[in-house]
C-alpha cells in the first residue's frame, strides 16, 4: 500500500520507523515530516492541519491510506476532510476526537459510559486537580495540594482560554493505554508510564512528555483487557451511539488507585514520547493493524508483544517548557545509533545540510532490554553520545521501575 503519515514530531519519527518494516508497505509519505522521518519516508512540504493541502496530496500520489499523528489537526476535522472523499483514513473524526478536544465533552461521555474518573468539583479548592477544558499540548493540567498552589494554577490555567475543569485530587502512579480503535472494537498495545514533570522528582511544570517506557510491570494481559473493557469499548459504543463512531488511536491516561483504575483523561492519537516506547514492542504488521481498522475491522487481526522493555529519554532545550531552541547544532546521533539506541526526531531541521535544533523537545532516545533496567541503561548510554549545548534530559526516567525490576 502507499501511505502517508501526517506530522512531524517525535511520534510520527517512531510511527514511519516502525511503518518501514511493514510487509504490506510500498511507498510511505510524510506530511510535513522531519530530517529523522526523511531517512525512511518521502516528505512533502504540507502542514498538518492543511485539510485541503493534504487532500491534494493524497489524491496525487494515490495513497491508500492515512495516518494522522497529532491531536490538533484531528480536532480540527482534518480526518473528515479525507473521509468525505472516499479516502481511508486512520484517526478520528472532529466529532469523535473531542474526546480531547474538551475535557468536559470526556466527562460527559465518561459519565453516559459508566467509566470510573475522578469527580467533578463544583469550585476550586485545594487540594484539586486544575485542568483547561481544551487542548493544551500536555501542558494544561495542574495539580493544586496547596492554597498558594491553586492561586498559581489558576492563573496558569486561564492562560489557556476557555472554561477550567476542577476536579477532585487521585493518588497513584500513572498508566497510558494505547488502543487501536475501528469504531466498536479495540486492539490495546503495550501498557506505558511517561514522565510530564519538567525535572528529576516528577518536579517542574508539566511539559509534553520527558520521557516513557513500556511495558509497566502493575499491568498484566488480564488486567489489561480489563482496563479496555471498563474504559475503552464503553467510551467507544457510547461515542457511536451519539454518532460519533471512534476510529483511530484511543490513548486512555489512568491512575492505578487504592479503589481500581481511574481514568484521568482520554487523546484521540498514539501518546508521544509513549509511542516511541510502545512501537519497539509490537511484534506484528502495525501499519496493516491501522489499515484494517480504518476500513472498519479489525476483526482477525492480532499484534503480538516482543519480549523485554523499551525506554525513552528525551532531550530538550535548556529552558523547556517556557521555551524552545533553534538553530544549535546537534551532533553525534550516529554514535548513538551505533551504541543501540533508536533516535527519534522531536524538534529538528536542516540549515545548509547541517542538523540543528527546532522546538522544545529536541529528540527522543529509544532503547530495548531484556529488562526495564538493561533497556534504561542503553537509552541512557545512547542519550550520553549526543551532543546539544545547551540541552537537558531527565535523569530519573523510569529510575523507579528499574529498581522494582531489580528486587524482583
Amino acid at each position: 500500500m502507499r501511505a502517508l503519515l501526517v506530522g512531524s514530531g517525535g511520534r510520527e519519527h517512531a510511527l514511519a520507523w516502525r511503518f518501514s518494516t511493514s510487509p504490506s508497505l510500498d511507498e510511505l509519505h510524510a506530511a510535513p515530516g522531519s530530517p529523522g522521518i526523511a531517512g525512511l519516508a518521502t516528505c512533502h512540504p504540507v502542514a498538518a492541519d492543511d485539510g485541503d493541502g493534504l487532500l491534494g496530496l493524497v489524491r496525487s500520489l494515490a495513497a491508500d491510506l492515512v495516518v494522522i499523528g497529532p491531536e490538533a489537526p484531528l480536532v480540527a476535522g482534518v480526518a473528515d476532510v479525507m473521509r468525505h472523499s472516499g479516502i481511508a483514513v486512520f484517526g478520528p473524526s472532529a466529532a469523535a476526537a473531542r474526546i480531547e478536544g474538551s475535557k468536559l465533552f470526556a466527562k460527559d461521555v465518561m459519565a453516559a459510559a459508566g467509566v470510573p474518573t475522578a469527580a467533578l468539583l463544583s469550585s476550586p479548592q485545594a487540594p484539586c486537580v486544575l485542568k483547561a477544558d481544551g487542548l493544551a499540548a500536555g501542558k494544561g493540567v495542574i495539580v493544586c495540594r496547596t492554597d498558594a498552589e491553586l492561586r498559581a494554577g489558576l492563573a496558569v490555567a486561564e492562560r489557556f482560554g476557555g472554561e477550567v475543569v476542577v476536579e477532585e485530587l487521585l493518588e497513584g502512579p500513572e498508566v497510558s493505554v494505547l488502543a487501536l480503535c475501528d469504531g466498536a472494537e479495540a486492539l490495546a498495545l503495550a501498557p506505558a508510564r511517561d514522565f510530564k514533570r519538567a525535572f528529576d522528582g516528577d518536579t517542574g511544570p508539566n511539559t509534553g512528555g520527558m520521557g516513557s517506557f513500556a511495558p509497566v510491570a502493575e499491568i498484566g494481559s488480564d488486567a489489561l483487557e480489563r482496563i479496555v473493557d471498563e474504559t475503552v469499548r464503553p467510551v467507544l459504543a457510547e461515542l457511536a451511539r451519539r454518532g460519533a463512531p471512534f476510529v483511530g488511536t484511543l490513548f486512555a491516561g489512568l491512575m492505578l488507585t487504592a479503589d481500581g483504575p481511574r481514568v484521568l483523561e482520554y487523546n484521540c492519537r498514539f501518546g508521544d514520547p509513549e509511542t516511541q516506547s510502545v512501537v519497539p514492542l509490537v511484534d506484528g504488521d502495525l501499519l496493516g493493524a491501522l489499515a484494517a481498522a480504518a476500513h472498519g475491522s479489525l476483526a482477525g487481526v492480532t499484534l503480538g508483544r516482543v519480549p523485554g522493555a523499551a525506554v525513552t529519554v528525551v532531550v530538550v532545550a535548556a529552558d523547556y517548557p517556557a521555551r524552545g531552541d533553534r538553530g544549535t547544532s546537534i551532533e553525534g546521533l550516529e554514535d548513538a545509533a551505533a551504541a543501540g539506541g533508536l533516535v527519534f526526531h522531536a524538534g529538528t531541521a536542516l540549515n545548509d545540510g547541517r542538523l540543528v535544533t527546532n522546538g522544545g523537545r529536541l529528540l527522543g532516545v529509544t532503547a530495548t532490554g531484556g529488562t526495564v533496567r538493561d533497556a534504561r541503561e542503553r537509552a541512557y548510554a545512547a542519550a550520553d553520545l549526543i551532543r546539544i549545548p545547551g540541552s537537558r534530559r531527565r535523569e530519573d526516567i523510569a529510575l523507579a521501575a528499574a529498581a522494582g525490576a531489580e528486587r524482583g
